[in-house]
């Protein structure tokens, strides 16, 4: 007797759970082929609340973590997806890519991963100083972490490019809230998966799916949000600086189609500045 297989429901990840989008609204997402393939949470404004607030609960307890313990479980991050790296390989076959250009993608995944474990510990060195001052003061300057940041990925590479806009940003001490490609969302619920599984704190990392017509102006505005990475088309630009100037968010972008996320320029210190606030303590010294 033949057995019908059991259909996987896709769901977002907050807050270290997997649910459906507070509307129960769907769009259908379909493969290469054109044949469907799931139902995908469409993600609506109060998902993207629910979010930040995850988010910022999980936030003060992932900042006070040593950058060591952070570089920890950055690295084994890194090793659930190396585990789960063909799972993830064929999630994006599925939808059109290339199978020799989406195992490269996954390796490069990975070793961003790998590359921000090791900053998380070392920044503070490079970011920080002791500044000198002409008056009797110990002067000095440590980073902090921003808080809950807005990330939005790039259409493609679906997985590569959202790897590589999040890692920085916690392991700088921030927490995520994540709006995967609106094109090819299904890899990013794989990667929710792993997070679940890792070591990072429930909420740290919280991923969404939905349209991005929908979602980026209610990023732009949310005043919650202390800073937002987007990968983003012009038009999206302007909305995400307009909605940003008037809660005084920091804006970054990320070219929505032209960038090389595979080579070197794609990863490095600049992108965790982007992502911490510098603070200055002056202490008197003598009588």
């Amino acid at each position: 007797m033949s057995r019908l297989p059991v259909t996987k429901t896709p769901k977002v990840y907050i807050g270290g759970a997997f649910v459906r989008s507070e509307s129960a609204r769907t769009f259908k997402v379909s493969g290469a082929d054109g044949a469907f393939f799931a139902n995908i949470p469409q993600c609506t404004r109060k998902d993207l609340r629910n979010a930040v607030e995850a988010a910022a609960k999980a936030g003060p307890g992932w900042a006070r973590r040593t950058p060591y313990n952070r570089a920890q479980i950055l690295y084994r991050l890194a090793e659930m997806i190396e585990a789960r790296s063909g799972e993830l390989v064929d999630s994006l076959v599925l939808f059109g890519a290339r199978r020799a250009d989406a195992a490269r993608g996954m390796s490069a995944a990975v070793d961003r991963l790998i590359h921000y474990a090791g900053w998380a510990d070392k920044y503070e060195q490079l970011l920080g100083s002791v500044n000198p001052v002409a008056s009797p003061h110990f002067s000095f300057t440590v980073t902090e972490p921003m808080g809950v940041v807005g990330v939005i990925a790039p259409d493609s590479p679906p997985v590569l490019g959202l790897v590589s806009m999040m890692a920085p940003v916690i392991a700088g001490g921030n927490t995520v809230v994540a709006l995967a490609s609106e094109r090819v969302p299904y890899p990013a619920i794989l990667l929710g998966e792993m997070l679940a599984t890792s070591d990072l704190p429930g909420g740290v990392v919280n991923i969404l799916t939905g349209l991005r017509r929908e979602l980026v102006p209610t990023f732009a505005t949310h005043e919650h949000l202390r800073a937002i990475y987007a990968a983003a088309a012009p038009d999206e630009r302007k909305a995400l600086r307009l909605g940003a100037a008037a809660s005084v968010k920091r804006v970054r972008f990320a070219d929505a189609a032209g960038a090389d996320w595979l080579s070197d320029s794609a990863q490095g210190l600049d992108a965790i500045r982007d992502f911490v606030e510098l603070k200055t303590t002056w202490h008197p010294i003598g009588s």
